[in-house]
């Protein structure tokens, strides 16, 4: 004699209430072989259900052996009982546990792609099924668009889509009418007659009488077994099982990417059904991400102007001086900084230009008019090396130095001081005594650090030195370095040269690069900063994505057991709650950014005195960022509804 295809020995199921148990299976002996058609009865609270459960594996006895095929259902973990209902079972329950987002197709296909059946194959065969139980014409319908019959036909086509050797109703017309309760019977007397094992939990005994075997269970006990008249009609042999499930394989890579798609499709579907909370959701990762490529782009952007506004100052200078340092009170009296030392470092390979400078305050007169200025007597090359430009007239050039030429260029200050609106090209100004002609004005330019909005005027050195302070020494030397020249490289040169030069080292140097590197540490660290402080909504946001996916989970319960129930791994679920939380982070993290590019555009807009300069880092950054906050907020949630009981699922949906 064959084994049966399943086995029960001294099976017993208990579960605890407070400080007792309660024992709702006691010592089930019961074997089924395939091919039968058999009904489980009882009253309510007599243990049928709990003994269903088992069955189809969704739960496990708390004592005894369960067999089936031969296979001790004890010794198997979750996935291999997933296995189990995945080839061996198909469900069919008495409030449908249809899935409402999906079609009545899409729902009977659900089991195939958890089997690895390949999309065309599964779709086919679900439509066929389908037609087959006279759904032809409801395929894109949604379960709320079905009535009770139609909705329990679908799940009929879900049950058989794998090809299953048992099929597993619970109270089938429970919910229907007599005439839909009729149809529901015969369709399970085709499937024993195609050779599936047919078992049905009933408390009706005209619909027990329907199988070809009984079996009465009360208070958690078998009272009866026994066959019926229905068993004396001989069913038709059955097709081979192992056959069906082969067929319902299918390439173990493209079934991975199969189950990822149905994942990614049910967290489209999850979120666009709640489009606010998803949305709320999202907005803490939005923020969050949008402050982040922000500040970086601020940061960016404000170096930027910073720099750009030190270049103009005369970047990469060297500026010499005597003494030991700014404070020292000795410097004055210190006479060996001369021409011919400027003119000695102008022959040097990394100075690309250098000028010597003299200064004194003197009053400046026009007519009646007077005001405190400092005079700088320069170079013709002290303009290029401070990025000056001219708002009218030009610059002195060499000749003017060699002639003593008492030609003198004007700031803005002095012309908005002295000259107020009219031209002050070609007129004359008296400088100290001496009465200079205006040949041009210079621009309005940012002050050096530390600088005030004193009146400036420039003039010749060689007539600054001759005409008014009578000396020989220069108050500094300055030189521009090379492009192709280290600063700090020139400096320590120029120390060197110097000293030589001088005997001992008289002098400093002050090198504006060092002023650019502090600019840029100092924005660096502030960008830093501000952007973790921007982190901190990131994590926010990601506690916010973990609470609402756990809000997720309880409301899903009924389709995670479903999932369970056909089949699902435990992996699928976590990928399926996984995914939608990574989703939302990902499309928050896109959204944050195009938020931050809006903000840059509209402060461009609105104002030239922030630039956004984008960092591609920083948005790659932002984006993996924003999926490893759906990973880690979303793994907990996602977690917890892969591990759910299938049985316990079903029980709370």
């Amino acid at each position: 004699m064959a084994d049966p295809l399943i086995s029960l020995r001294k099976v017993r199921r208990e579960f605890p209430a407070g400080e007792d148990v309660i024992t709702v299976l006691e010592d089930v002996d019961l074997e089924i072989a395939s091919g039968e058609f058999v009904a489980i009865i009882g009253p309510s609270g007599s243990g049928k259900s709990t003994l269903m459960n088992i069955l189809g594996c969704l739960d496990r006895p708390s004592g005894g052996d369960y067999r089936i095929g031969g296979r001790l259902t004890s010794d198997l973990d979750p996935d291999e009982l997933a296995q189990l209902r995945r080839e061996h079972f198909g469900f069919i329950f008495q409030r449908y546990h249809l899935l409402g987002e999906l079609t009545a197709l899409s729902n009977a296909e659900i089991p195939a792609i958890y089997s690895g059946m390949s999309a065309s194959e599964r779709r086919s065969r679900a439509k066929a099924m389908l037609e087959r139980l006279g759904m032809g014409e409801r395929l894109t319908h949604r379960p709320g668009q079905l009535s009770g019959g139609q909705q329990q036909r679908v799940s009929i086509a879900r049950a058989l889509i794998n090809g299953a050797d048992v099929i597993l109703a619970d109270e089938p017309t429970g919910a229907l009418d007599t005439k839909t309760g009729e149809e529901m019977l015969k369709i399970l007397e085709e499937l024993n007659a195609e050779g599936h094992t047919v078992i049905i939990v009933t408390h009706d005994m005209a619909v027990a009488r329907r199988a070809h075997r009984v079996v009465e269970i009360s208070d958690g006990r078998i009272v009866a077994d026994r066959r019926t008249e229905a068993a004396a009609r001989k069913p038709v042999s059955a097709s081979d099982p192992v056959s069906r499930r082969k067929a319902a394989s299918g390439n173990a890579v493209m079934a991975g990417f199969d189950r990822f798609g149905e994942a990614f499709r049910m967290a489209l579907i999850a979120m666009n059904a709640h489009r606010l909370r998803t949305f709320l959701t999202m907005l803490g990762i939005i923020i969050g991400i949008a402050s982040v490529v922000s500040v970086v782009a601020i940061g960016a952007g404000s170096q930027k102007i910073v720099l750009e506004e030190i270049s103009r100052l005369g970047a990469n200078t060297l500026e010499i001086f005597p003494g030991k340092n700014f404070g020292d009170v000795r410097s004055e009296k210190v006479q060996t900084l001369v021409l011919a030392d400027a003119e000695a470092l102008a022959a040097q390979p990394y100075a690309a230009g250098v000028t010597p400078t003299v200064t004194k305050s003197l009053t400046l007169r026009r007519g009646s008019q007077e005001a405190s200025a400092l005079v700088n007597g320069v170079g013709p090359g002290f303009f290029s090396v401070r990025n000056a430009s001219l708002a009218s007239g030009r610059f002195f050039d060499a000749s003017s130095v060699d002639t003593l030429a008492q030609d003198v260029v004007i700031d803005d200050n002095t012309r908005k001081t002295l000259f107020s609106d009219e031209d002050a090209v070609g007129q004359i100004l008296l400088v100290g005594s001496v009465p200079c002609r205006i040949i041009g004005v210079i621009e309005p330019q940012e002050q050096s650090f530390g600088g005030s909005g004193n009146l400036n005027v420039y003039l010749p050195f060689s007539t600054v030195q001759a005409r008014m302070t009578g000396e020989t020494s220069l108050r500094s030397i300055l030189l521009k370095v090379a492009d192709d020249a280290n600063t700090t490289l020139a400096e320590q040169a120029a120390t060197e040269f110097l000293t030589a030069r001088h005997g001992s080292k008289d002098f400093f140097i002050f090198n504006t690069d060092q002023i650019r590197q502090t600019i840029t540490a100092t924005a660096q660290t502030l960008t830093l900063l501000v952007a973790a402080i921007a982190v901190i909504s990131l994590v926010v946001g990601g506690i916010g994505v973990m609470n609402i996916m756990l809000v997720s989970v309880s409301e899903r319960v009924q389709e995670i057991g479903v999932r369970m129930a056909v089949g699902a791994r435990r992996s699928d679920i976590l990928q399926q709650f996984l995914t939608e939380a990574v989703l939302v982070c990902f499309v928050g993290g896109f959204l944050g950014v195009a938020t931050a590019f809006g903000l840059g555009g509209l402060v461009s807009l609105l104002t030239d005195k922030f630039a956004f300069i984008y960092s591609t880092p920083s948005i790659i950054g932002a984006f993996v960022v924003s999926t490893l906050i759906g990973i880690l907020f979303g793994f907990l949630p996602a977690r917890n509804a892969s591990r759910l009981d299938p049985v316990v699922a079903l029980s709370r949906a």
